[in-house]
């Protein structure tokens, strides 16, 4: 067996002892699907232990204000970008599950108290698309023996985006997979990956492709001219069709049609990966009903991330841990006002003409903007703007400004880490950041905004040029 799996495994069973051996745990853990699918599974399995427990869902600029008073103190998703280590004290005990790039080394010694920190990079995994916090602290609860909670892991991993370079999961990430099916949870297979699969009408999912601009790229008159041209209905009688609906020869006729698009759009030496950009293992829950944000785990992960934008991870972990029929009308309250909220957000931004060009990427600045959702228009302004350069949000908060990086899937196949960048670009006038390939933040001071900018251009370019 792997040497770098024994001994990751090694790791889980000392995290395990941790938890045994306390009284009361507190979990702190990240913002996003992926960390609130974590703290939703460590909550499962310390509710099961009948551990006394809090959670806490927090930002990563708040980790050095986390009060380490619990017998145990867990950090899930995050933990490993920042100086924990610099809080503890002598009876302090903290086990970080974390898969971002850390500042420690595997065989840090902690000053006082004790440490563990869980990170694949340590194993030689990448953290990145092998595993994602909800997956570690799956694996964790597996050490319990509670594989139950397998597609829980499975859908972090899916909200991390952790399957995108491949289109596939690969790694721990595969291991999960298949818990998750043989425990009857989860059915896998090939498919269009277009997102919205069992919710949004064909023209819809179409049109709302980003990835690469297209001719059909917010425009539902192309989009509907093209699947006409396909042959392919777009309702069922009075009902619309989605993506799910579609035969195998009608998804063939698309894939092709969208194939073709995209060739005519990028450099030639993008076009071996173009593929994957359209095509790959689709996940869904098989008791989840079609047509619905539980079926799909990307529908499902977005919903989680609606939630924890308008600040209600608490309906989020609700949801995830199974009370999903209960909450329904709740989340779909929920879903209505962020989507209207981010429909309003993206027409004033173009409106007002806001985004700004340099030589490698492009922002916005949005001083009015809920900084929960920075990241998300950055991402649906990629639609508007040149795929080929990363899109740059800023928002204001209280202390300085927020930073959300977001880029097309393309970019990741040309090595850059985005995360990598905007972490020592941060650092570099004061602030702290990180995160993933193509999604990643940080936190700056608000005098420092320019300076920001011109060091993260720079460091685009040297990266491009020498990478």
């Amino acid at each position: 067996m792997d040497t770098g799996i024994d001994e990751l495994r090694l790791a889980l069973r000392r995290a395990r002892e941790m938890i045994e051996s306390s009284e009361t745990v507190a979990v702190y853990s990240h913002t996003d699907c992926d960390g609130i699918t974590a703290a939703t599974v460590l909550s499962k399995v310390l509710g099961r232990l009948g551990m006394d427990h809090e959670v806490r869902i927090i930002n990563i600029n708040e980790v050095p204000d986390v009060e380490l008073s619990s017998d145990l103190t867990i950090f899930s998703d995050l933990g490993s970008g920042q100086r924990v280590h610099e809080n503890l004290k002598s009876n302090s005990r903290v086990l970080i599950l974390d898969h971002h790039p850390p500042v420690r080394k595997r065989d840090f010694t902690a000053p006082s108290g004790e440490l563990l920190e869980i990170n694949p990079i340590f194993y030689g995994m990448d953290g990145s698309t092998h595993v994602s916090g909800g997956g570690l602290a799956y694996l964790l609860g597996r050490e319990f023996g509670y594989r139950d909670l397998g597609w829980m892991g499975l859908l972090a991993a899916v909200g991390d985006m952790q399957n995108i370079t491949l289109g596939k999961m690969e790694g721990l990430n595969r291991d999960i997979l298949h818990d998750s099916v043989r425990e009857g949870h989860v059915e896998c297979q090939s498919d269009l990956t277009i997102y919205g699969r069992h919710t949004r009408p064909l023209v819809n999912a179409l049109s709302y492709f980003g990835d690469v601009t297209l001719p059909t790229t917010n425009n539902t008159n192309e989009c509907i001219a093209r699947l006409k041209n396909l042959g392919i209905p777009l309702s069922n009688g009075e009902s619309q069709r989605r993506l799910c609906d579609l035969t195998d020869d009608e998804k063939r006729k698309l894939f092709n049609e969208i194939y073709r698009m995209m060739v005519s759009e990028v450099p030639e030496r993008y076009h071996k990966y173009l593929p994957r950009l359209i095509l790959g293992e689709v996940y869904e829950l098989s008791s989840e009903e079609r047509y619905t944000v539980f079926r799909d785990l990307s529908e499902f992960s977005t919903a989680v991330n609606a939630c924890n934008r308008n600040s209600r991870w608490k309906l989020a972990m609700e949801i995830i841990g199974g009370d999903r029929k209960g909450n329904q009308d709740e989340l779909e309250d929920v879903l209505r006002a962020h989507r209207a909220y981010l429909a309003a957000t993206l027409n004033e931004i173009m409106d007002d003409e806001l985004i700004r060009d340099m030589e490698n990427l492009q922002y916005f600045h949005a001083p009015g903007v809920n900084t929960a959702v920075i990241g998300t228009v950055a991402g649906m302004l990629l639609g508007y703007g040149d795929w080929r350069r990363p899109m740059i949000g800023l928002g204001e908060t209280s202390d300085g400004l927020k930073v959300s990086l977001r880029c097309s899937r393309l970019l990741a196949f040309d090595g850059i880490h985005f995360g990598s960048i905007m972490r020592r670009v941060a650092e570099k006038v004061g602030g702290s950041g990180g995160g993933h390939a193509t999604a990643c933040g940080a936190y700056i001071p608000s005098d420092r905004e320019r300076e920001f900018l011109e060091l993260l251009d720079r460091a685009i370019k040297n990266v491009r040029v020498n990478g």
